[in-house]
């Protein structure tokens, strides 16, 4: 078995790497700082040093996002940095590792922008034919995308889709599901979409205004300004990450939008300043939380098909009703967590296909999209089907891997439960779920667990290392979180903002060192 990812640490050598970067780092901060402090003062040399201490800094721990995460395999990037604008050079083996190390970069504090120059090389060449049929296998069997009208001619590993759908989401979803077939480098997205009803454009800015405060990502919302003509939105203002501008880009594609600009939607560099947004999120009653929900749904393409009833109380979301697909159904219970307001998702919804495929049809897809996709391709994974249900063994390197199994057979039509039971190698390093770069919410998995084993770092330097984590998170306002440490177990105080926010600052713990997470932060 090929090992498709950088050798897993070992957690003295760790330590010792973390206590370097972590010299290294103070060093550089107690620079920032003073240079900026000296360099608010008049426009003198101290104003040069600043913006190259903070360059290092930010360069440094984007390389450390790329570092630990299980997904990419950052042996062969490069990172630089000028005055925030980080670019991204070297190799990745496969597509959407080169999406995601953009997407880690995205988050990280003090980034106003990155270019992403990584070339895919995949490490086992195929054909542009084998490659064009098996995106639109993949199209054809994924139960969202199977009706689209969409045709695909591959070159050089360069995937052109071509056709119409009906909305900006559905081009999106073809594009992901495309670059899940190993072998992709790369894709020219020429979907067309069908807008269809003609809406004013005052109604749109509503929608968009609408979109944009009830996401939970989007932090501060209240400081995009939106405009609309002729069904082209522009939004203005201020974000505070990359990820955000981004987000808020995705968000404002409602029903009647022809484009979306945001170029002029500037990112606040937070990194020489206090994090201090001034905004709070909105407060929602439980018929507006349901409205959102709801929405939400509408806009997915993944669960727009499906009569879903959605019910709120006290911010607490129950969803009801039946769906073809697993993947529908947890898809249906992540828009939910992805809405202001919410606090928990009763996820009672039920999968029910028609019957058309058998246990043996439904294995033999499973397999065949474990064997599509460029992160489980080269394990030896057995599938077992029995009543719909997909039952997966062998072994993977890492958790990521096993997640991506999981997620790859609940997304094949006729699967109602997914039993994993794949071995992971690497039993070292924990694979934690980020919302603000994982495509799916491992939550709903039976067999996700990210308490680490044991750590031969200090209690006192692991909380150095975690209050660090949260000081260069854009999504959590570190001043407002209180970090203790006692044998290895973080305990989280305070108060945050969202449900989302209390989540990234339990990532940022897993990811300072400790072992497991004691989480009571509150949400206001």
């Amino acid at each position: 078995m090929e090992a498709r990812f950088t050798s897993s640490r070992n957690r003295k050598e760790d330590s010792t790497m973390k206590a370097d970067i972590r010299e290294f780092r103070n060093t550089l901060q107690t620079l920032l700082v003073a240079a900026v402090t000296c360099g608010m003062l008049s426009l003198s040399a101290g104003v040069g040093d600043a913006a190259v201490a903070e360059d290092l800094a930010i360069c440094d721990q984007v390389e450390d996002e790329l570092l630990l995460d299980q997904a990419v395999s950052s042996v062969n990037i490069d990172v630089s940095c000028n005055e925030g604008i980080v670019t991204l050079d070297g190799t990745v083996d496969n597509i959407l590792a080169k999406d995601r190390a953009q997407r880690l970069t995205e988050t990280v504090r003090g980034v106003l922008s990155v270019v992403n120059l990584i070339a895919v090389q995949p490490p086992q060449e195929k054909s542009d034919p084998e490659i064009q049929d098996a995106i639109e296998t993949a199209l054809l069997h994924n139960p969202a995308t199977e009706s689209y009208e969409v045709t695909v001619t591959v070159q050089d590993g360069v995937a052109t889709l071509d056709g119409t759908v009906d909305s900006w989401q559905e081009k999106q979803l073809s594009a992901h599901v495309a670059k899940e077939v190993a072998g992709v480098t790369e894709i020219d997205n020429q979907i067309g979409i069908e807008v269809g009803e003609t809406r004013i454009d005052s109604e749109i800015k509503n929608d968009v205004e609408q979109s944009l405060t009830r996401d939970v990502f989007l932090d501060g919302a209240g400081l995009i300004d939106v405009s609309v003509e002729d069904g082209k939105v522009t939004l203005t203002g201020t974000v505070g990450s990359v990820f955000e501008k981004g987000r808020a880009r995705t968000q404002a594609w409602v029903t009647g939008v022809s484009d979306v600009d945001n170029s002029a939607l500037e990112v606040a560099n937070w990194a020489d300043e206090e994090r201090e947004r001034n905004t709070a999120y909105p407060t929602l009653s439980d018929s507006e939380i349901e409205e959102a929900v709801n929405h939400a749904l509408l806009y997915d393409p993944r669960t727009n098909s499906f009569a879903i009833d959605v019910s709120c109380v006290d911010g607490y979301v129950a969803l009801r009703g039946t769906v073809d697909n697993l993947k529908a159904k947890r898809a249906a219970e992540q828009d939910a967590r992805n809405t202001i307001g919410v606090y928990s998702v009763n996820n009672r919804l039920q999968v029910r296909t028609d019957g058309e495929l058998t246990d043996a049809d439904i294995q033999e897809r499973v397999e065949n999209a474990l064997l599509r996709n460029p992160y489980t391709d080269s394990f030896e994974i057995t599938v077992l089907v029995e009543n719909g249900t997909a039952n997966l063994y062998g072994t993977v390197d890492s958790y990521f891997e096993k997640a991506e199994a999981d997620d790859v057979s609940s997304n094949v039509r006729g699967v109602n439960f997914v039993d994993n039971n794949l071995v992971v190698s690497d039993t070292v390093n924990s694979y934690v779920y980020d919302p603000y770069v994982d495509s799916y919410d491992p939550y709903g998995y039976d067999w996700y667990d990210y308490d680490r084993p044991y750590t031969f770092e200090t209690d006192a330097d692991i909380e150095d290392d975690i209050e660090d984590e949260l000081w260069w998170s854009p999504f959590v306002d570190s001043d407002q979180v209180s970090v203790t440490v006692e044998n290895a177990e973080a305990t989280l105080t305070g108060t945050v903002d969202s449900v989302m926010e209390r989540q990234a600052a339990a990532e940022n713990a897993i990811e300072g060192g400790a072992v497991s997470v004691d989480n009571e932060l509150t949400i206001e």
